[in-house]
């Protein structure tokens, strides 16, 4: 049985009076693609944003690969990787140089430094475009070069928000064969998503998040039969009821 890169316990998350998460529990295991849904609201970036150590949980457990995120946060951003929806880059870097600014942070040695690079630079798939500055970049462009950035650095965990955003079918289906690539390899996929086809093929197992809390978690097979749906789409349908 795979081992867990990631365990949730009673994690709450509270601003003032709101409380956006509401004592929630769930794991990623390795090598899995584990996706939050949920509507607008529902907790699922608060979540994220608490495993990359970006907020402070107010109650509650979450230990990545056997560290506690608030106790050992800077262990922690060593081994984790997080892509938010809604993330940007150095507009007057060229995407060359951003990849390379990159690699010397994650990697002391030389051969380290350029085996990730000669990685991301194949992974965005933008050729000569990585010469030009990211000012001059699509939205989709960015978003290539920002998920090459996210797992070039060989994540235990990748934490995705939105990862296909701005991307056309067709590059869109790149990126999604590209995580469950790095997801075969052992990196363990913490993914949300408002697109459900893209949930239905990416994800081992889905939880559903509804107002902070999850109403329910299996794999896609395993929701469908309980809810006696045909899509994903459907089961969520049910939930929110």
């Amino acid at each position: 049985m795979r081992s867990n890169v990631l365990e949730v316990r009673g994690l709450r998350k509270s601003y003032g009076q709101l409380e956006a998460v509401k004592g929630i529990d769930f794991d990623v295991r390795a090598g899995e693609v584990f996706a939050l849904i949920g509507p607008n609201g529902a907790g699922k970036t608060t979540t994220l944003r608490i495993v990359a150590t970006i907020l402070r949980p107010t109650q509650g457990d979450v230990i990545v690969d056997g560290t506690d995120v608030t106790e050992g946060a800077d262990h922690v951003r060593e081994i984790i990787s997080y892509l938010p929806e809604e993330a940007g880059a150095y507009k007057n870097m060229t995407g060359d140089a951003y990849l390379k600014f990159v690699a010397n942070i994650f990697f002391a040695e030389a051969a380290d430094r350029a085996d990730a690079l000669a990685q991301a630079r194949e992974l965005t798939g933008l050729g000569d475009r990585l010469g030009d500055k990211l000012g001059s970049f699509s939205k989709g462009m960015t978003r290539k070069l920002l998920l090459a950035r996210t797992l070039m650095t060989r994540p235990k965990l990748a934490i995705l928000d939105e990862p296909t955003s701005g991307l056309d079918v067709l590059n869109a289906l790149e990126v999604r064969d590209t995580v469950k690539r790095f997801a075969a390899s052992g990196m363990g996929v913490l993914l949300s998503s408002h697109n459900m086809l893209e949930i239905e093929y990416l994800s081992d197992r889905v939880a559903l998040l509804y107002k902070g809390e999850i109403k329910d978690t299996g794999t896609l097979a395993e929701l469908k039969e309980k809810f006696g749906a045909a899509n994903l789409e459907e089961v969520f349908a049910e939930v929110a009821r």
